[in-house]
């Protein structure tokens, strides 16, 4: 088994249910692992609600961790992914003193480069908005700490689509309710 460790990300699909994403957090927690990311949403697929969520981990692990997933009784499925085989985004906020941009031309360089945007300035702070990489949104950051000029800065749960072409929790489906009509038509005939 491979034991290096690496980022994955899991993706869970599920119904709509208060209190699962605590029984699903559960279950990294008995393992000792810590949720880097963590985004709640609806999904593409009707009546099913969409966890996207990030750990480091080897691959014997977040197999494990994955599976006992899937056995929650309102999981439909759960998967893991690396990140070569998702696309994924993240939505980052920095809040950037105003008297350092101005006086520090570098720093307005630094987030045009970044492809970040400013969409709030008044006399005291400039709001910057990026959207990107993981690892993009830690660059920015790091880069504008040594100006000493982010006052605030926070970053979404990261969002991802797996690069397949079709999405793997609807076959899932798809081929579970078939099997269940194949079985109820053999117990018809019975």
């Amino acid at each position: 088994m491979d034991s290096e460790k690496k980022l994955y990300t899991v993706i869970v699909h599920s119904e709509h249910r208060a209190g699962l994403l605590s029984m699903v957090t559960a279950v990294f927690t008995r393992r000792m692992l810590s949720i880097e990311s963590i985004n709640a949403s609806a999904s593409s697929i009707p009546g099913l609600h969409k966890y996207t969520m990030t750990t480091i981990t080897d691959k014997e692990t977040i197999e494990i961790v994955t599976a006992q997933i899937r056995k929650k009784i309102d999981v439909v499925n759960a998967q893991y992914f690396t990140d070569d085989e998702i696309y994924q985004l993240e939505i980052a906020l920095y809040k950037v003193k105003t008297s350092v941009i101005e006086s520090t031309p570098e720093i307005s360089g630094l987030i045009r480069k970044s492809g970040a945007r400013i969409v709030e300035v008044n006399p005291v702070y400039c709001i910057v908005e990026m959207h990107g990489r993981s690892e993009e949104i830690s660059l920015l950051y790091n880069e504008l700490r040594p100006y000493e000029c982010v006052i605030q800065f926070v970053r979404s749960g990261r969002v991802a689509l797996t690069k397949d072409n079709t999405e793997r929790t609807s076959e899932f489906l798809e081929n579970h309710e078939a099997l269940r009509c194949r079985r109820k038509a053999e117990s018809n005939k019975n």
